[in-house]
């Protein structure tokens, strides 16, 4: 162990039962699901207690098998991932990344075939599309980008063409600073992180960010409800995936001030289930491991902001040693990958969101003092709370497009 390292010791569940859910004799559908949840959670946390001397890889990442899943899927999807087809980008993006956590590389072979074929993804207008030949979206372009640079090579480098991506994001543009998600699309406050997210990682042109996303940090402000999380827009119900694209878009943008942080941090460590430990993403909503990442980012990241005011605020406010355990006993699969909550088939989208809730959760006070559940192998590599890729992505992509701006955006003010 790391002289710098702290190791968390797993909670007592015997003594956790008192915060089990009380529906006051009073039966719901809501309450019942929840009764149910926590029933298949405390089946998980009996039988660590009652096998952990006998397997002890039960106190840790099955980091094996999860690698042996993650190299099947980039390699041949499942015939029940043909509904996104339209988001082979994400696939991409959800399987490199949670090999990048767990300290797992693909040969170079693989990363080449991969840059490949996010390059057929690229569309002729701009941006990326879901798939080959399909229209440009802004979710896929945020995946396909995150992809690329995690590879970072400049190949990869080479297959994100930023003058059309500009274009496209102009074109997806409303006047008010809000994104459609596509031409003609919905609007949401996912399209607007999106938008941010790529043009700050790609490093664009203060000149262009300016005039791009004027506005629009007032309008994602406008997302924030009277219970202090984020809606996919102005009057819509607070959720937790909608109040990370919120909060982080803002903050990228150095406009974190135009919501209430005070009434959003409140909001975000309200969604941590007591008993389950890990979070749920709406109020009365059952708990979601890919919440570990989407609130659980949300809330150092709300600290950050409220950092400068507050020193109390260096130390992290939610209960890391409970989300590790929930994600470590409830969500893992024997035969590799994560999952949403016990008695769930695993999936992409939840491994890599899982996997980076727990990142998070160790990391989010210090990279070099890791907060670790268990045992020292337990421990992933950190990610960037803005972007979700790793932070030496993150610096590396920078820095290259820093040094292609006056090539490519010369005259950038008439954007």
């Amino acid at each position: 162990m790391k002289p710098e390292e702290e190791l968390l010791l797993f909670r007592d569940f015997q003594g956790l039962r008192s915060c089990k859910h009380d529906d006051e004799k009073v039966s719901t559908a809501t309450s019942r699901e929840q009764q149910k949840t926590e029933s298949s959670v405390e089946k998980c946390f009996d039988r660590f207690e009652s096998l952990l001397f006998t397997h002890p890889r039960l106190s840790q990442f099955f980091r094996l098998e999860h690698q042996h899943y993650l190299d099947t899927m980039l390699r041949r999807l499942p015939s029940n991932y043909e509904c996104l087809d339209s988001s082979r980008p994400w696939c991409i993006y959800w399987i490199l990344h949670a090999a990048q956590l767990l300290s797992f590389n693909f040969d170079d072979k693989t990363q080449d075939q991969v840059v490949q074929f996010l390059s057929k993804c690229r569309s002729p207008t701009g941006g990326f599309g879901g798939g080959p030949g399909q229209y440009a979206h802004l979710a896929p372009t945020y995946a396909a980008v995150n992809s690329l640079c995690i590879i970072g090579t400049e190949q990869a480098y080479r297959v994100i063409d930023r003058p059309t991506l500009v274009q496209f994001l102009f074109s997806v543009r409303e006047a008010d600073g809000s994104f459609r998600l596509h031409v003609d699309g919905e609007t949401d406050v996912r399209g607007a992180y999106c938008a941010i997210s790529c043009a700050k990682l790609l490093n664009l042109p203060d000149p262009v960010l300016r005039k791009l996303f004027a506005g629009t940090g007032d309008w994602i402000a406008g997302c924030q409800t009277y219970e202090g999380g984020f809606g996919g827009a102005p009057d819509l119900e607070a959720h937790g995936g909608y109040t990370f694209c919120g909060i982080a878009g803002l903050a990228l943008l150095n406009e974190a001030d135009k919501c209430d942080k005070q009434a959003l941090l409140k909001w975000t460590l309200r969604r941590q289930m007591r008993y389950e430990g890990g979070f749920q993403g709406r109020t009365n909503k059952l708990v979601d491991g890919c919440y570990s990442f989407w609130v659980g980012a949300t809330i150092p990241i709300t600290q950050a902001t409220l950092s400068a005011d507050d020193k109390e605020m260096d130390h992290t406010l939610f209960d890391v040693e409970a989300l590790q355990e929930y994600i470590l006993l409830c969500c893992q699969k024997q035969n590799g990958g994560l999952i949403d909550k016990p008695g769930k088939p695993q999936d992409l989208y939840h491994t890599c969101y899982t996997l980076s809730g727990v990142s998070i959760a160790q990391h989010s006070e210090s990279a070099s003092c890791p907060q670790v559940l268990g045992d020292t192998i337990n421990e992933l590599l950190p990610t960037h709370p803005l972007f979700n890729i790793p932070p030496k992505a993150v610096a590396a992509a920078r820095s290259h497009f820093d040094k292609c701006n006056d090539m490519e955006f010369a005259g950038s003010d008439s954007t």
